[in-house]
């Protein structure tokens, strides 16, 4: 038995007060964090969250997301998310909130949902429609001319020159610069495919989006989190479309909120 050394006597754990023996040891398991990145981004978009998240002792998962449809890569995300044992806060940034919000139909143990400056469609929406709900969104002038892909369909890219002040304004240039070299892009179709499952209707949410977002107006995040009766909703002044990006211990701050909340 662990003894401790107090006053020069050794007193046995055992003579603690029991309350002080249980401390820690009958703490509910932290839920995994899931974080599924959107379009023109990647994985690494979540790393200044990922430090947070890791630091304060929980386990996070960046998944793959193939930015190829919205079923299809629900499908990716749903699988990943059944193999986890124990409850999961499921995070989507931009085209990935309709990613989440159709993948925590199909996977039972998603507790949480958090939209990052992210689409929480209701059946039947697309992120276009969205994006044109209100006025606001200058992406389409920024765009690349389409990639032709085998199929038959377009992969679609943010000009590189335009990326910084488009996507990232309040992010150094410099690693704008890195992130617009490392852009996934995402196939024309999927930001016209309608949502079929809005998981937020019935799976508690929080909602984290910049004022000065410039590929979903604000007015439009504004009104997903009112509908989606979010839970908190966190407008942070100034911030760009990648909010998580410049504003990682806000993001965190409210991914762990969803995580502790009854």
């Amino acid at each position: 038995m662990k003894k401790l050394i107090a006053g020069g006597l050794l007193l046995a754990a055992a003579a603690l007060p029991l309350a002080v023996q249980a401390q820690g040891m009958n703490a509910p398991a932290k839920p995994t964090i899931v974080l599924v990145h959107g379009a023109f981004a990647d994985a690494s978009s979540w790393n200044g969250v990922i430090t947070i998240l890791q630091r304060d002792g929980y386990t996070v998962i960046a998944a793959p997301n193939p930015l190829r449809g919205v079923r299809t890569d629900a499908d990716v995300v749903s699988s990943l998310v059944r193999s986890i044992d124990g409850p999961v806060v499921l995070v989507g940034h931009s085209y990935g909130g309709s990613v989440i919000s159709e993948a925590a139909e199909r996977a039972s143990n998603v507790k949480a949902l958090v939209y990052v400056a992210a689409f929480a469609p209701e059946a039947g929406e697309t992120a276009l429609g969205l994006t044109g709900k209100f006025p606001g969104s200058t992406l389409a002038p920024t765009l690349a001319p389409p990639v032709k892909l085998g199929d038959g369909g377009n992969d679609v890219y943010i000009l590189e020159a335009r990326f910084h002040d488009q996507f990232a304004a309040d992010v150094p240039a410099a690693e704008a610069r890195l992130m617009a070299a490392g852009q996934r892009p995402i196939a024309e179709a999927a930001l016209g495919e309608a949502s079929t499952a809005p998981a937020w209707k019935h799976i508690p949410s929080w909602f984290i989006y910049g004022d000065k977002d410039k590929n979903i107006p604000p007015a439009t995040l504004a009104f997903m989190a009112d509908r989606a009766k979010s839970r908190s909703t966190v407008v942070v002044k100034g911030a760009s479309h990648v909010v998580m990006v410049s504003n990682a211990p806000a993001v965190a701050g409210l991914i762990e909120k969803a995580a502790t909340a009854q």
